[in-house]
C-alpha cells in the first residue's frame, strides 16, 4: 500500500470511531424529570429516555406476567408505570416507597421503564441516639 491508501485508510477508521462513540453517547443520555414536567411534554422531548422519581402508590402494584403496573406520585402528579425490564425488583419495592423509574413515555401517557430503583427509607434514616450517660 502506497501512503496516500494508508492515509485514507486510517481517516476512514478514525471517522468511523468518533461516529461510534457519538452515537453511542447521544443513546446512552438519561434526563430526570419530575412527574409535574411529564404532564406537559414538550415535543421530542416526551421520546427521549428518561428518569422520573416519586412515591409508589398504595395499592396501586399489580404484578403480571412479564410486566409490573403501578403509579407513581410527586408534587401532587401522578404517573402511570409500567415495568418491563429483566431485572426482577427489589424486596423493598413496596406501597409508599420511594422509587426512581428509567425508560420512556409511551403513546398513551404511560411510563414504560426498564430499570426501577426503590429506595429503602430504613436504610438512609438517621440513627437514633444511642449515648449513654455516664455513671
Amino acid at each position: 500500500m502506497n501512503k496516500q491508501t494508508k492515509f485514507v485508510v486510517a481517516v476512514i477508521v478514525i471517522v468511523s470511531l468518533g461516529w461510534l462513540a457519538w452515537v453511542g453517547a447521544k443513546e446512552s443520555k438519561t434526563y430526570y424529570h419530575t412527574i409535574a414536567e411529564l404532564s406537559t411534554p414538550k415535543g421530542a422531548e416526551a421520546h427521549h429516555r428518561m428518569r422520573v422519581g416519586g412515591t409508589v402508590r398504595a395499592g396501586s402494584i399489580a404484578r403480571y406476567t412479564g410486566r409490573v403496573d403501578f403509579v407513581i406520585e410527586g408534587e401532587g402528579k401522578s404517573l402511570p408505570v409500567s415495568y418491563t425490564g429483566s431485572d426482577p425488583l427489589a424486596r423493598h419495592f413496596v406501597d409508599n416507597s420511594q422509587a426512581l423509574v428509567e425508560g420512556r413515555m409511551a403513546s398513551d401517557s404511560t411510563f414504560v421503564a426498564d430499570k426501577v430503583q426503590a429506595k429503602c427509607a430504613s436504610k438512609y434514616e438517621a440513627a437514633p441516639n444511642q449515648r449513654k450517660k455516664r455513671a
